[in-house]
């Protein structure tokens, strides 16, 4: 066993690339992927989920969109086509799934509107019309908030962010907390066992 996770910021097992294909609002996507990374076989069922039931962004969307622990960047990807008036930020700590996006933002031919970076590399001043995650339950609770204390405040006045969560890895807790956290949660819709939420100032 390797101590590599997909939040690794320098994942050090094999790559082994693979395809993953999904299809979302009637697009096909096949994308490259690797090990090392959030799920790196599959489009995984939560961001499916996500994708799924969450209000994509339409094509008058613009300013800033945040994908946050974009893993190989199917969401960055998704959001980059059907917003094509917007930019999107892809965001994660792991080296290794930056590197994937930026290779798949190009081969869906959006690079031109998608910015990879690390967590330390988004500018202070930027904000974000959007913000869209599948957040990395597994870092645990307490790392979990301090993600979202960090990122939720820098969408726009009238911003919203769209987050999937797992039932039984503490959805509802999540809602809770960023509730008594002053935010508007709502539970925009349930699928197999993950729970939607979107939420705004």
């Amino acid at each position: 066993m390797t101590g590599d996770h997909y939040f690794s910021p320098h994942p050090t097992g094999p790559s082994s690339r693979r395809e993953v294909e999904f299809s979302v609002a009637g697009r096909d996507y096949t994308l490259d992927s690797a090990g090392g990374v959030f799920s790196a076989d599959r489009l995984d069922p939560g961001t499916a989920v996500l994708l799924r039931k969450a209000e994509l962004p339409g094509t008058g969307t613009g300013g800033a969109l945040l994908d946050l622990g974009c893993g190989f960047g199917p969401i960055t990807c998704v959001l980059a086509t059907q917003a094509p008036a917007a930019t999107v930020w892809a965001v994660d700590v792991n080296e290794r799934a930056r590197e994937l996006t930026a290779g798949n933002a190009a081969r869906v031919g959006v690079a031109d509107r998608v910015t990879v970076a690390a967590p330390d590399e988004v500018p202070d001043e930027v904000t974000f019309a959007q913000l869209w995650s599948n957040p990395p339950i597994r870092i645990g609770k307490d790392e979990l908030h301090v993600l979202l204390l960090r990122w939720l405040p820098r969408l726009a006045p009238d911003g919203v962010a769209w987050l999937v969560v797992a039932r039984h890895l503490g959805g509802d807790s999540l809602y809770r907390w960023l509730t008594e956290q002053g935010w508007q949660v709502e539970r925009h819709a349930s699928q197999k066992g993950y729970r939607v939420l979107r939420v705004t100032r």
